[in-house]
């Protein structure tokens, strides 16, 4: 019984033994992967250069990072756009009430300046993949709390065409609703949208020409569980709301109860 008992014991201290090797040849092989890493990213601010940021903050400092300007009330109730003064009561700005918006309300976490637009259009534009952690923070600190406050069916990320989806390599809005879909347990619907035709870029286009670019750009997908549900479409920017709203459009001629949006940023 002793022996057998002993022979337990080694068999075990064996295999804690070759656990505990395996652990060190993995913590020095990510050692080593992190060499070249290092060497590509290098620890600071991929925005003013000059301080120290890891990976875990996207790489932006917290001198850039008190740069940031959260939307705070008092704003418009139907697009979000903050105003400057001390309002106490719900209102609808001006350009709003000359338009026909298909949407139930917009928000956006932060306002579209300084290091927030530059994070944006890097991230988008130019492959800076590493801004997607400090974007997609701003976003879920604001929305989550809000979108878990009421109930909804689907996050839908507005959709890219699928010409400017290969030549980008990936669509921003959906990596943003990923991180979105996981801090509320809302799932995230892909293939609810679609893009159909291939419209301008909105950067260079007056509010009226973005209304007009994006007229009936956007489809829902056949079999798409749309009727009766609450939706909420998440994009980076809202700027005219011309692109959320035609989204919006398509979703309530297909039978959406409710359509929401949310974005990181809100152009001024």
């Amino acid at each position: 019984m002793k022996e057998r008992c002993w022979e337990q014991f080694l068999l075990s201290a064996d295999a804690g033994k070759n656990k505990l090797k395996s652990m060190l040849a993995a913590e020095t092989i990510m050692r080593w992967l992190n060499v070249p890493l290092g060497l590509v990213y290098p620890e600071i601010c991929q925005l003013c250069r000059s301080e120290r940021a890891s990976v875990e903050t996207g790489f932006v400092c917290e001198s850039c990072w008190s740069q940031v300007r959260f939307i705070r009330p008092p704003f418009c109730q139907v697009c979000g756009l903050p105003f400057p003064g001390a309002l106490t009561t719900a209102f609808q700005c001006a350009n709003c009430q000359g338009l026909d918006l298909h949407f139930d309300f917009a928000r956006s976490a932060v306002v579209a300046k300084t290091v927030v637009l530059e994070a944006v259009h890097r991230f988008k534009y130019s492959h800076a993949l590493w801004f997607e952690t400090f974007l997609a923070d701003l976003l879920v600190r604001e929305a989550a709390p809000a979108l878990c406050s009421e109930k909804w069916d689907f996050l839908v990320p507005v959709p890219l065409h699928p010409l400017k989806l290969r030549e980008r390599e990936f669509n921003q809005a959906g990596r943003l609703a990923t991180h979105l879909s996981r801090a509320t347990d809302i799932p995230q619907h892909l293939s609810m949208l679609r893009r159909a035709t291939a419209t301008k870029t909105q950067t260079l286009l007056s509010r009226a020409q973005r209304g007009v670019n994006m007229k009936n750009a956007f489809v829902v997908c056949p079999g798409a569980p749309v009727a009766e549900k609450s939706i909420v479409l998440v994009d980076d920017v809202f700027t005219t709301g011309a692109t959320t709203s035609e989204c919006a459009r398509a979703l309530r001629a297909a039978g959406a109860r409710k359509v929401g949006v949310w974005t990181v940023a809100r152009g001024l």
